[in-house]
């Protein structure tokens, strides 16, 4: 795609107008106007400006330099890598401190990056094959042979993973033909949906909040999004606080995954 489309797509899609982006970005809406129409180059500090105007994330704006000419910005780099050997770490102690409750770290697809031992929890019963490395948390969820047949509240549920695959048509196509197509409930909450889950120490109610590294200048690390559950009631907090002490006995000690 050609750098001026590009830009006026994005525009677009964060409803703002030329005057509302040339002002964020420090230029007129004539100039704005010469750069989607392509009779003007930006220089590369303004493919920036823009870039950052627009809030776009990390592979987005490298996405735009390619686009206008330009070499990318903001590193890629493998979580194998050691620059990113501290923030592996660091993740590895965020996800221990949360226990004795779930914790997960997912990449940009959703794909399992590290868990915490209470994640067990959640998984139980599960297919192997869908678990292991590479493990795609969203498909877990809702496939069938994953945590389907144990929630309780499945539609809602469902309707509250789906909307976060906006980005991942392919997947969101296949994981919608598992949603059954029920009305929301009179008390649905929109996006404040607990995760209803019936499990050997009772039914568990959990509330998840989501983490992400929002001023990483590295694309992986910007991209990987922190999960944490949370128990939405007292009888919830004394299961999960149960589980702990076999969970991490057959863990042998070990709190969160390998990252």
């Amino acid at each position: 795609m050609d750098f001026p489309r590009a830009l006026r797509e994005r525009r677009t899609r964060r409803h703002l107008s030329q005057l509302d982006l040339a002002l964020l970005a420090g230029t007129t809406q004539r100039h704005l106007s010469f750069i989607e129409s392509g009779r003007s180059a930006p220089g590369r500090n303004m493919v920036v400006r823009l870039a950052e105007s627009l809030e776009l994330p990390l592979r987005e704006r490298n996405e735009l330099l390619l686009a206008a000419g330009y070499a990318p910005a903001y590193p890629e780099s493998s979580l194998d890598d050691p620059v990113l050997a501290p923030v592996r770490t660091a993740i590895d102690n965020i996800l221990r401190g949360h226990l004795p409750y779930p914790a997960l770290v997912v990449d940009r697809r959703g794909d399992l990056i590290a868990a915490n031992t209470a994640f067990d929890v959640i998984t139980e019963e599960v297919a192997p094959e869908l678990l292991g490395p590479g493990t795609n948390v969203y498909r877990l969820a809702l496939h069938p042979d994953g945590l389907a047949p144990r929630i309780s509240n499945l539609a809602e549920w469902a309707r509250h993973i789906l909307a976060r695959l906006g980005h991942l048509a392919e997947l969101r196509e296949e994981l919608t033909a598992y949603v059954p197509e029920l009305e929301p409930s009179a008390g649905h909450l929109g996006f404040a949906v607990p995760l209803r889950l019936r499990s050997s120490y009772g039914e568990l109610s959990l509330m998840t909040t989501v983490t992400t590294f929002a001023t990483a200048v590295d694309v992986t690390l910007a991209e990987l999004k922190l999960e944490a559950f949370l128990p939405a009631d007292p009888a919830t907090a004394e299961a999960l606080s149960a589980a702990a002490g076999p969970l991490a006995s057959a863990a042998g000690g070990q709190a969160p995954g390998n990252m």
